[in-house]
């Protein structure tokens, strides 16, 4: 199991968009092999930075699903609408 904690920072009035959109991508994520979870947290002293929590069976799952192409058109979209900088993201391996 492997938990990976992507860290987004937003531009001020593209926080709703970004919720929404991370929304669709949850339901979307249900059918996809290897992801058993994920969670949205915002800061509660900084209200465009975002941690989503997501549980992988194992790092290749996560891996493959970051190198889709679905992936990669979002991750474009978010860049160019919606962030105000470079997401980051940790592994956290159990």
């Amino acid at each position: 199991m492997v938990t990976i904690g992507m860290n987004y920072k937003v531009l001020p009035d593209k926080k709703e968009t970004f919720e929404n959109a991370f929304r669709k991508v949850i339901n979307a994520m249900q059918s996809i092999e290897g992801h058993t979870t994920s969670k949205m947290f915002r800061d509660i002293d900084d209200a465009e930075s975002y941690v989503i929590l997501s549980e992988w069976n194992n790092r290749d799952a996560f891996d493959a699903f970051i190198s889709s192409e679905t992936f990669k058109n979002v991750a474009n979209w978010g860049k160019e609408e919606i962030l105000a900088g470079r997401p980051s993201h940790t592994y956290y391996e159990h």
